[in-house]
């Protein structure tokens, strides 16, 4: 059994000066920051997933701009191999971006999935995990969503919205860790 970590959109734009601002993004990139630093330590791989808008699409996410680029708290590092890049201009992490074939090469079988938004992005790459058959944990802290409101479905706050999404997601199958060292519980399987 072997892990990696998938950093979902970890980019400027969710900040406080974002486009897509997200309340607790500062806490969020902190328990991003806290799996990453397990994960190097343990010599796993980490797929950095950037979106991209399309040229039609709102100018968030434009490639080349503050907003594309990864947040500052964390930055990939390209020196030891075990970190490689996947864009995409779509939802999901697996569609057309390589990433499958890459964690097949490395014969990863566990995922850790953070980033964001809990509801769009991070979620359509859990449910993609999941119907390819890898086992996924997620770490509701390691992301964040945006208030949701409708004039017939009503309003969901922020907060509430990443605690439907991962509700549902764990109806699917993904398990749950808070921490690196909970992932022991959040799987029957050891992560090593």
């Amino acid at each position: 059994m072997k892990y990696a970590l998938i950093i979902v959109d970890a980019q400027n734009e969710f900040s406080h000066d974002g486009k897509r601002a997200v309340p607790n993004h500062r806490a969020a990139i902190a328990a991003i920051a806290r799996w990453l630093t397990h994960a190097r330590e343990r010599g796993w791989e980490v797929a950095w997933i950037q979106h991209h808008n399309r040229p039609n699409e709102s100018p968030a996410f434009a490639p080349g701009s503050w907003g594309a680029e990864f947040s500052p708290e964390v930055q990939p590092r390209w020196d030891d191999g075990h970190e490689q890049l996947f864009q995409k201009d779509v939802y999901g992490a697996f569609t057309g971006t390589g990433l499958e074939p890459w964690l097949r090469e490395r014969a990863v079988s566990h995922l850790v999935i953070v980033g964001f938004y809990a509801h769009m992005c991070v979620s359509t790459s859990v449910r993609e995990a999941l119907v390819r058959g890898f086992e996924v944990v997620i770490d509701p802290d390691a992301t964040g969503a945006a208030a949701l409101q409708h004039p017939e479905l009503g309003t969901q706050s922020a907060n509430e919205v990443r605690r439907s999404a991962f509700l549902h997601l764990m109806h699917l199958g993904a398990h749950v860790a808070r921490t690196p060292d909970s992932i022991w519980s959040a799987s029957p399987l050891a992560a090593r």
